[in-house]
C-alpha cells in the first residue's frame, strides 16, 4: 500500500452507526499501513475521528412509516449525490453500516461501477426475507456480521461472510470493569424496567410495566425500588408523565437519565422491551423478562412477516432457546410479569439457573475487539 492514501467512501444513517463507524475508523487508521481518508455520510462520532460529512444523521435517521415517505424527496437527491461523489473520489471500498434501506442501494450502485463493497452488521434475513441473501451477496464483497449463526446464512453465495463478534462485548466489559456507580435504590431487590427507546413503546408498555411493579412490591412487603434509565430527557419526561397517570405504581420508583447498562448490572431482576437492551441484560447476567405489545395491526404484519426465527429477543435468538421468558402482546399482563420477577428475585435455585444460562449465551457474541478484526478483515482483503 506505501504511503498512498487509502480512500474509503463510509455510510451511517443512524445515531448506532455513527459509533461503530468511529470505532471502526480508529481500528483501521490503527492497522493500516497507509494513511486512510474517509468521507461519506455519518454523525458528530465519525465526524470527530475526521471524516469528511456529507449528510449528517440528523438529516437521515428517520423513523416511521410517514416520516420516511414525507421525507422522500430529500433521500432520492441525497442518493444522486452520494453516487456521483463516488464515482468522482473513486474509493478503495465502499464501506456501508447497518441502515441497510439506502445502503444496500448504494452498495449495488457502487459494486456495479467496479468499487468494492464492505457491509457492517449483517442485515437481518435471518428473521424476515430470507429471499434477499442472493441479491445482497450480489452486490457486497465483504460482509461483517455481529452474530455466529449469520455467515452460513451465505453459504453457497460469492459472498464472504465472516463473524467478528459483538462491539457491545468490549462496551459491557468497560461497564463491568468500572466502579458501581451511585443510584437510587432502596431495599433488598433492585429491579430494572426498561420501557423502550420511542415514545410508542414507553406510552404502551410502561402502565403494564408500572402495575407489574406495584404487584410485585405487595408480594415482596415493600422491601424493593424500581428503576427507569430513560434514553433522553425527553423520553424521561414522558416516563415521568406515564406513571403520575398511571392507575398502578410502586411506591419506590425513579427515573435516571441514561445508565442502562449500570442500571441493569445492579439490578437483581429486570424486565426490558425487546430490542438491543435485552441482549446488553443478558450481557451483564441480569435475569429479565421480555415484554413486548404493539397495535393488533403492527402484531398481525409482525407475525406473519418474521418467520425465520421462533424467538423474538437476540439473546433466545442467538441461544437458539429461552433464556429469557418472552411475554407478548396478550401475554403480557401485569400478573404474570410480577410472577416472573418474584420468581428471580426469591428463588435462588432459579435464579442460579436464569445466570448460568445468560453466561453462556452471552460468551457466543466473541472474546472483544470486534472494531479491530473488522479492520483487519478490511485491510486484508484492500
Amino acid at each position: 500500500m506505501g504511503n498512498t492514501a487509502i480512500k474509503i467512501f463510509i455510510c451511517a444513517g443512524e445515531v448506532s452507526g455513527d459509533m461503530h463507524g468511529a470505532y471502526l475508523m480508529r481500528a483501521l487508521r490503527a492497522h493500516s499501513p497507509s494513511p486512510i481518508a474517509f468521507r461519506g455520510f455519518g454523525g458528530d462520532a465519525m465526524k470527530a475521528e475526521g471524516a469528511e460529512i456529507l449528510y449528517h444523521t440528523d438529516q437521515t435517521a428517520v423513523v416511521g412509516l410517514t416520516p420516511v415517505l414525507r421525507s422522500l424527496p430529500f433521500f432520492v437527491r441525497m442518493a444522486r449525490r452520494l453516487k456521483r461523489e463516488m464515482l468522482a473520489w473513486r474509493p478503495d471500498a465502499v464501506l456501508t453500516i447497518d441502515y441497510t434501506g439506502m445502503n444496500l442501494r448504494l452498495a449495488a450502485f457502487a459494486h456495479a461501477h467496479g468499487l468494492r463493497t464492505v457491509h457492517y452488521v449483517c442485515p437481518q434475513v435471518w428473521a424476515w426475507r430470507r429471499g434477499r441473501i442472493p441479491g445482497i451477496a450480489r452486490c457486497l464483497d465483504q460482509l461483517l456480521c455481529f452474530f455466529p449463526f449469520e455467515p452460513e446464512l451465505f453459504d453457497g453465495t460469492p459472498l464472504r461472510a465472516e463473524f467478528i463478534g459483538h462491539p457491545l462485548v468490549d462496551e459491557i466489559a468497560k461497564t463491568l470493569a468500572s466502579p458501581p456507580a451511585p443510584l437510587p435504590w432502596q431495599g433488598q431487590h433492585r429491579v430494572a424496567l426498561l420501557p423502550g427507546s420511542r415514545a410508542g413503546e414507553i406510552t404502551r408498555l410502561l402502565p403494564r410495566l408500572l402495575a407489574a411493579a406495584a404487584l410485585l412490591e405487595e408480594r415482596l412487603g415493600g422491601d424493593c425500588s424500581f428503576i427507569i434509565p430513560a434514553p433522553t430527557p425527553k423520553m424521561r419526561a414522558l416516563g415521568e408523565q406515564v406513571a403520575a397517570a398511571a392507575a398502578q405504581r410502586p411506591r419506590h420508583l425513579a427515573f435516571v437519565d441514561g445508565q442502562a447498562r449500570e442500571v441493569l448490572r445492579q439490578a437483581n431482576a429486570a424486565a426490558v422491551a425487546s430490542g438491543t437492551a435485552t441482549l446488553e441484560a443478558c450481557m451483564v447476567n441480569c435475569p429479565t423478562v421480555l415484554v413486548y405489545g404493539a397495535s393488533r395491526l403492527t402484531y398481525w404484519v409482525a407475525r406473519r412477516v418474521i418467520t425465520g426465527v421462533r424467538h423474538l429477543g437476540l439473546a433466545n435468538i442467538l441461544a437458539k432457546r429461552e433464556v429469557m421468558p418472552e411475554l407478548l402482546q396478550d401475554n403480557f399482563t401485569p400478573e404474570r410479569t410480577a410472577e416472573i420477577l418474584h420468581r428471580y428475585l426469591t428463588d435462588a435455585s432459579a435464579r442460579a439457573t436464569v445466570v448460568r444460562d445468560l453466561r453462556g449465551t452471552a460468551r457466543l457474541l466473541g472474546t472483544g475487539d470486534a472494531a479491530t478484526r473488522a479492520a483487519k478483515a478490511i485491510l486484508g482483503n484492500l
